[in-house]
């Protein structure tokens, strides 16, 4: 049988399948469909420092082949997840990251430091991609210099696997993604959303009440390959990839374009047993194909 393990830095994960942020809460609401132990880890949604109620409504809307989000991180603050969340899942046989948002540089420093005294979260995702936010997330993202600014200072503040989750809406990711591996990250994780809007003709107004919104599922995908494998290509910390994935042949896309580990998301909300039918087409493909492991074939193109 193939050995499906993989490394993100000094992390070592069961398996390369994990879930994205704000597709899989907090991991509890799919125990009744799945072994939460047999994913490789689940990155729980989008945790600031403080409350946030997120946008108005409407911030969902399907398109062709995906979905448009304006959520705006959602959640109820990184102390209510301290002391009500991860209790209940800290026991899991599995990796439990955070990912983490800010409006600020301090804020981002402010929940990680608060998340170290969570002992089994080995791994925090800093988000500086979101598109649906208007302080802070995307605007750290979309520079060198801003990214930098971010993940050196959450570096000073974390001392566990650190991934930065990278915008897909700038000029150069590869130069983005060069930017934060300098600054001490240990992987990096891509795409983010990319920015769309839809309109209801027949209202004629925006579907979103922000207008624009992220754009998410089987549509960005190509787009999301292609940005892995000129990342993988020009950092050497390892990269995670994300972006439309409905099943293990998709999975095997990003890793072959280089990436160590893929992050399911949307593909959650129509199957939410996905993520291990992945985990098993995987290993089905590796045995079919006689491979001893997933390093035989990443980033082969």
């Amino acid at each position: 049988m193939a050995d499906l393990r993989v490394n993100l830095g000094k992390l070592e994960l069961k398996n390369p399948v994990l879930t994205a942020s704000g597709t899989f809460g907090y991991g509890e609401e799919f125990a009744d469909f799945i072994d939460l132990n047999r994913l490789g880890g689940f990155i729980v949604k989008g945790t600031t420092l403080n409350h946030r109620e997120g946008n108005p409504y409407p911030r969902m809307v399907e398109t062709p082949s995906g979905m448009l989000n304006a959520v705006g991180l959602q959640n109820k603050g990184v102390d209510y997840f301290i002391e009500n969340i991860y209790p209940r899942i800290s026991g899991l046989d599995t990796e439990v990251m955070v990912n983490v948002s800010g409006a600020s540089v301090s804020d981002y420093v402010e929940v990680c430091e608060r998340l170290t005294a969570c002992n089994r979260i080995h791994a925090i995702e800093v988000n500086i991609s979101c598109p649906n936010v208007k302080q802070g997330g995307m605007a750290f993202g979309t520079t060198c210099d801003g990214a930098a600014e971010v993940t050196r200072a959450v570096r000073k503040a974390w001392p566990g696997t650190l991934i930065v989750k990278l915008s897909p809406n700038v000029t150069s990711i590869a130069d983005i993604a060069r930017a934060v591996e300098g600054e001490g990250a240990d992987a990096v994780s891509l795409i983010n959303t990319l920015l769309g809007m839809a309109i209801d003709v027949e209202r004629r107004r925006p579907y979103l009440s922000t207008i624009t919104g992220g754009l998410s599922g089987p549509a960005v995908r190509p787009v999301a390959v292609r940005m892995v494998w000129q990342v993988a290509k020009t950092v050497g910390i390892p990269v995670v990839g994300l972006g439309g994935i409905m099943n293990a042949r998709d999975a095997l896309e990003f890793i072959m374009a280089g990436a160590t580990a893929i992050e399911v998301g949307t593909a959650n909300f129509i199957d939410p047993s996905v993520t291990v039918k992945i985990v098993d087409g995987i290993a089905e493909y590796l045995d079919r194909h006689n491979l001893p492991d997933l390093a035989s074939i990443r980033g082969i193109i």
